[in-house]
């Protein structure tokens, strides 16, 4: 990533964004003839269906726009053109409150930000609307932009067959098939003008298989279903920071392909990078490890943004003011960041570290509602989730590290019956610490948590879970 970004954010779509949309516009489309909608188009879908336009901005900078209507999918059927869906001189009086289609108008993504998924978000976004309002399905037509350059050799169901099977890149089509939208038919005369797709376009369909509808009050709605990954961890040599974030990325592209909301790493997972310290004490190296904390925060953070998932990074040692704290960091996929302490330390971590104990417990808001964590040892003192509870808490995230099976299931218990004591979903997991590779990076500095022991059980993979809201 080469920009600096310091908030994503999906709001709705403001008149006062026009010039910036215009611009925009006459980039994405500019080898076709009026390329840009005029302000007033613009303002009548705003007008006539506010929760169906949606801007994102990268540091209050509009960089991306969706348009969309409802129809009643009746009236039109399959053989359909654009001019068709839009009304007459596109007045989008086809607009229906009471259709049964989320039908997309257009999208565009400004190209030095695209890369970023920045077209998923809004993706995920229409997809939520389509199931909140009880919309059967989510359907346009989509553009064949790069057709002209097969057009001699391959026929149209021949061109999206081979963009199907990834030997051609289509930035329209191969973009839609990767969320989950599938090809329904192939329209000729679709978008007039198109000579780009030769005038040739893909119906596409996404279908909703939900039929709740809570209310729609911002573009970004609190989700009610919650999918949550959980990395288990192998404690492994690394040769550098960058072998530890390749790693750590390999795990966060995969839980993000099956859309989860948050990512959970386990306690002081960046420990192996103290093998460089071994010839210092266990106090002096620890506290060199905790040079990378910072720059793997701010490495997560781009992670974050760019794979859209909420990451909370376990805990990694840190240095303020002279004193060490074990730290870790809720880095959100709208480009901000937050801190989080250990309030206990274990007594090896003061007697053998030095490390001290934070003093504020809170909740963080998110985008699936309000979550606390706890780090290991501090998920076995009631109070704590107590007070989380107490605050609107609905998912309790609890990243540990243990040596011994009694280690491991103690904090395992502990959070179980936090859970039961507060109505709460809690996910937890350890890093595998005590795998024999474990042994080829521990010496003098070896942490007192992690030291592997005279044997090594084997500890129990965590669990994928799907929470759904807090019964009341």
């Amino acid at each position: 990533m080469t920009k600096t970004i310091d908030k994503i954010e999906l709001r709705f779509l403001q008149i006062s964004d026009y010039e910036s949309l215009k611009t925009l516009m006459q980039e994405s489309y500019s080898g076709m003839k009026d390329s840009y909608w005029p302000e007033e188009t613009i303002a009548t879908l705003i007008e006539k269906f506010p929760d169906g336009q949606v801007a994102i901005t990268v540091n209050d900078e509009v960089v991306g726009c969706a348009l969309s209507i409802i129809v009643n999918y009746q009236k039109f059927g399959d053989n359909h053109t654009y001019p068709q869906i839009c009304g007459d001189n596109y007045s989008f009086d086809t607009h229906d409150d009471d259709g049964d289609v989320l039908y997309g108008i257009d999208v565009f993504i400004k190209s030095s930000y695209r890369g970023m998924r920045l077209g998923r978000r809004i993706y995920d976004y229409r997809k939520e609307l389509c199931e909140n309002l009880n919309l059967k399905a989510i359907i346009f037509g989509g553009r064949l932009p790069n057709y002209h350059l097969h057009a001699k050799e391959l026929s149209t169901k021949e061109y999206i067959q081979e963009v199907k099977l990834k030997k051609i890149y289509d930035p329209v089509l191969t973009f839609q098939l990767s969320n989950d939208f599938h090809v329904k038919k192939v329209m000729r005369g679709y978008l007039p003008g198109d000579k780009a797709s030769k005038d040739y376009a893909c119906l596409l369909q996404w279908d909703n298989i939900y039929y709740e509808a809570p209310s729609i009050g911002t573009p970004v709605s609190q989700k009610e279903y919650v999918r949550v990954g959980l990395v288990q961890w192998q404690m492994r040599p690394y040769n550098s920071l960058e072998e530890l974030i390749e790693q750590a990325e390999y795990f966060i592209d995969a839980v993000s392909g099956y859309r989860c909301d948050f990512v959970l790493f386990p306690e002081l997972f960046n420990a192996p990078l103290m093998a460089a310290y071994n010839k210092y004490s266990e106090s002096e190296a620890i506290r060199l490890l905790a040079d990378f904390s910072i720059p793997i925060r701010d490495r997560f953070q781009e992670l974050a943004i760019s794979y859209n998932i909420n990451i909370i990074t376990g805990s990694m040692p840190h240095v303020e003011d002279d004193i060490l704290y074990n730290v870790g960091y809720l880095c959100k996929r709208n480009g901000e960041s937050e801190r989080f302490v250990k309030l206990h330390p274990t007594p090896d971590e003061v007697k053998v570290w030095g490390m001290s104990g934070g003093n504020e417990i809170k909740t963080y808001d998110t985008d699936c509602g309000k979550i606390g964590i706890l780090i290991c040892y501090d998920v076995e003192f009631p109070e704590l989730a107590r007070i989380l509870a107490d605050q609107g808490m609905n998912i309790l995230f609890v990243p540990f590290l243990t040596d011994t099976q009694n280690g491991y299931s103690r904090v395992r218990h502990c959070a179980q019956a936090r859970a039961i004591e507060n109505e709460c979903y809690v996910a937890s997991l350890t890093a595998l610490a005590t795998c024999p590779r474990f042994t080829t990076w521990t010496s003098s500095s070896a942490s007192p948590l992690c030291s592997p022991p005279a044997t090594s059980p084997s500890l129990p993979r965590a669990s994928r879970k799907k929470p759904r809201p807090t019964p009341r």
